[in-house]
């Protein structure tokens, strides 16, 4: 069986900057096993199958995996197949927005223009989060090979995908890091994390932060672009006072290190709730066999 199959880059408009991922628009008969063998042939950040919608409101249902795993939620996974659906005509926006299916529930995104131009975006499941307590913070820094900022002290946030935030002092910093691979999958696994997530702030005249993304428990050794690692980062400016009073709107870039240029836009409502988005441009349309 032909299963049609599209990689679209996330966070850019202009191919082969942003972060793949790999669509199977036609995921029906696939069992699990065959998921996450398809996912680790990829062998992208994460392998997208679409599926009928199981709850009636949803445009379409949704199974997201690593090279490893799967997980209940991803941004730039929904993002990207979000901008296959549509370009593949299998789903047509009600009043603006789509509604996906996936492991945490459903996830409103909202889809502004049309074409080249199309906007997307989602709207950050819920968060829970916890402060790393003293040694986990200094293990933390060990990985890193850095400090970290104690104020703004770094946290657990768990948005589906479950990542570990810190702030840095500088973007030079940030982007110098090498971190500790190894220390690394096993702080993952003790905390129950996807991976780790850490922020600079930009001087003025550029885009508000430079984020980078780490997921080496998930053979991801560093996502070029990653939304719930920007969410999350979101969240944790938000928990720790860090953004401005009312609602608030800021960019990120990301993927300097790995070739990228990903561009992020993120709204924070006073009230927490955050949306992610981005532009996004198909890069390999095809077939898969079998």
């Amino acid at each position: 069986m032909k299963r049609a199959y599209r990689v679209v880059d996330v966070f850019t408009k202009t191919p082969f900057t942003g972060n793949p991922v790999a669509v199977v628009l036609d995921a029906q008969g696939l069992d699990t096993p065959a998921m996450q063998a398809i996912a680790r042939w990829t062998n992208l950040s994460e392998t997208t199958f679409v599926l009928p919608p199981q709850n009636a409101v949803a445009d379409y249902r949704l199974r997201i995996f690593t090279p490893r795993s799967e997980l209940p939620f991803a941004g730039h996974p929904t993002l990207g197949s979000a901008h296959a659906v549509l370009e593949a005509g299998r789903a047509t926006p009600r009043n603006g927005q789509l509604v996906q299916e996936c492991g945490v529930g459903l996830v409103a995104l909202k889809v502004e223009g049309c074409g080249a131009g199309r906007v997307l975006s989602f709207a950050l499941p819920p968060a829970s989060q916890t402060a790393l307590d003293e040694a986990d913070t200094q293990e933390l820094e060990a990985i890193l090979g850095v400090g970290v900022d104690r104020v703004a002290r770094p946290l657990r946030i768990d948005v589906g995908p479950v990542w570990i935030v810190a702030r840095l002092a500088g973007v030079e910093q940030l982007l110098a890091l090498q971190p500790d691979s190894a220390r690394s999958v096993v702080f993952e696994n003790r905390l129950g994390a996807t991976g780790i997530s850490v922020f600079a702030p930009h001087g003025e005249g550029r885009e508000d932060i430079e984020v980078r993304s780490f997921a080496f428990s998930q053979g991801v050794a560093e996502d070029p672009v990653c939304g719930s690692g920007n969410g999350s980062v979101a969240v944790f400016g938000h928990v720790h006072g860090l953004l401005p009073p009312g609602l608030v709107h800021y960019s990120a870039t990301q993927g300097r290190c790995v070739g990228r240029a990903g561009r992020v836009k993120v709204q924070v409502a006073p009230d927490g709730a955050v949306q992610v988005g981005g532009q996004c441009v198909s890069t390999v349309e095809g077939y898969l066999a079998g």
